[in-house]
């Protein structure tokens, strides 16, 4: 009879990814805190705490991992984050398992390197920044601000840049289209919000493409 693998070891073997970390330790309340809003904001996910990067095992070196983690929930995330935990024996070693739900309050925020508290999201394996546009769509979606394509001048003229390329970058976008930054995001926040162009963000920025074009008149 085949034995079955232990979870941990099930999940080392995923690898890390967007909805996996592994942390050696905790000893850093406001870092951890970027990883539990990180998974917050994407899709939920799982911390493995005394798991080395490698996927080695590691262990946990003590019992203020928990209240290390649960800290930087109730303190340096905000809102604050819910999370579960469970510690694992293996190999004569513990592992703390942090399952973080996808949130309900988003966006949720923590200090960056600075100390100013910033919203984070999962790309691929790592806590990136969220950007301007992202940011905007939350609010719209929150405050459900009514969003109406007018067919103005500037809405013109992003989609025309649009039209260029089948993928367009925030940076490419911002250079070119003759609006302030300020402008673009905004605009480019609505027109996905109305289904006209799609947003992929990736470890590279924001990357945009038509949906639903609409007929632009004179």
């Amino acid at each position: 009879m085949k034995l079955k693998k232990h979870p941990i070891l099930l999940l080392i073997e995923q690898g890390e990814g967007v909805h996996l970390d592994f942390k050696f330790e905790v000893s850093d309340a406001p870092k951890i805190a970027r990883s539990l809003v990180a998974f917050a904001n994407t899709e939920g996910g799982t911390l493995l705490i005394g798991v080395k990067d490698n996927g080695r095992i590691a262990g946990i070196r003590s019992e203020e991992e928990f209240y290390m983690i649960q800290n930087a929930a109730q303190r340096f995330c905000h809102p604050e984050i819910t999370f579960q935990t469970k510690e694992w024996q293996i190999k004569g070693k513990k592992v703390l398992e942090v399952t973080i739900p996808k949130g309900e309050k988003i966006p949720y925020k923590a200090p960056d390197k600075n100390g100013r508290p910033k919203a984070f999201i999962r790309i691929a394996d790592e806590n990136m920044l969220v950007s301007g546009v992202q940011m905007k769509i939350w609010q719209n979606q929150k405050t459900r601000k009514m969003i109406r394509f007018s067919n103005n001048a500037e809405e013109k003229a992003l989609l025309v840049c649009l039209k260029k390329k089948e993928q367009v970058s925030l940076t490419e976008l911002k250079k070119n289209c003759g609006l302030s930054p300020f402008k673009t995001e905004r605009l480019l926040a609505g027109f996905v919000i109305l289904g006209l162009i799609k947003i992929k963000t990736t470890a590279d920025g924001d990357f945009f493409s038509l949906e639903n074009v609409p007929e632009l008149g004179s």
